[in-house]
């Protein structure tokens, strides 16, 4: 097991910062931001030009990780491939296939993404959209020897109204997108928050748990009383404002982070845990926000095998 951090939390800092960054405090891999350089949301980083990759680049950039002795774990571009608007939809999966072709140019074996969902229409309906839509998807990557792993965030923020925006946050969910050649990059924050207990769904899908991520959750004490699992429901005005939790990094919320590893060790996963930064305690500034990858590292590098 490595441990690394998705670069997506610095997105004014270059791939060369990053990296030389990482090295120093004491990171093994990256998992690389390659969100398009228009970008739109405030995480979103493109800290690899996927529209135009080519051989002199995938060489700089296997020489810059190999300088600073890391590992570049996957590629993340985590956008809406179910978007109800087709022609965003059809942009989401062109940018979708660039940064396949990147990740097949670097010998990088997962590129990350989400489900989505179209919330203009019931669950049923997104599912058979992705039906239609991923199996293409998934033979394109792995033509070029790459894998598509899916992260189990619930982006709730994508919902009008706060609901699950990414049909991937459940077991349930997950052995039906398993059956569409699709693997899980692990995320026990988000199982944390909507009740089900991440060290209990490790063992039934080692198999597909190619990636994880590192992120905690923290439950605000008494909130879940005012505005039940659902969150808010008046006044709403930050889409991502449930009200009674919050993303942490890890260590500062309520995953237990030596049970987490030690299943992941006893289930044979041999891959990275990658930290994903959305703390907003440790947030604002790129000092901030360093600050808190040296938190989670503290946090996590006692537990994982040198």
């Amino acid at each position: 097991m490595k441990l690394g951090m998705l670069t997506a939390c610095l997105p004014n800092l270059s791939l060369a910062q990053i990296a030389a960054w990482a090295d120093e405090a004491g990171y093994e891999a990256l998992e690389v931001a390659a969100w398009p350089v228009t970008g739109g949301r405030d995480f979103e980083a493109a800290h690899l030009p996927v529209a135009d990759f080519g051989t002199q680049q995938a060489d700089e950039t296997r020489e810059l990780f190999e300088r600073h002795r890391l590992q570049l774990s996957a590629l993340a571009y985590y956008e809406n491939n179910l978007h109800p608007d087709a022609g965003r939809r059809e942009e989401i999966h062109t940018h979708l296939k660039k940064v396949i072709d990147t990740a097949a140019l670097l010998d990088v074996p997962y590129v990350g993404t989400f489900v989505g969902r179209d919330w203009t229409q019931p669950v049923a309906h997104s599912l058979r959209e992705a039906e239609k839509i991923f199996p293409e998807l998934v033979e394109y990557a792995g033509e070029r020897g790459v894998r598509v792993i899916i992260e189990n965030c619930v982006m709730e923020g994508w919902h009008p109204d706060g609901y699950p925006g990414n049909l991937a946050y459940s077991p349930e969910l997950w052995e039906w997108m398993f059956s569409l050649g699709l693997y899980l990059n692990w995320d026990p924050s988000h199982l944390t928050w909507i009740g089900v207990d991440p060290v209990k769904t490790i063992a039934p899908y080692a198999d597909r748990i190619v990636h994880a991520q590192a992120k905690d959750a923290e439950i605000l004490p008494g909130a879940i009383d005012r505005y039940g699992v659902f969150g808010k429901a008046v006044g709403r005005d930050d889409p991502w404002d449930n009200g009674w939790w919050r993303y942490r990094v890890p260590g500062r919320g309520q995953v237990d982070w030596n049970a987490v590893v030690d299943a992941l060790y006893e289930n044979g996963f041999t891959g990275t845990l990658s930290v994903e930064h959305e703390d907003p305690v440790w947030s604002g500034t790129e000092g901030k926000v360093k600050t808190g990858l040296e938190i989670a590292h503290r946090t996590l590098r006692p537990l994982i095998v040198a």
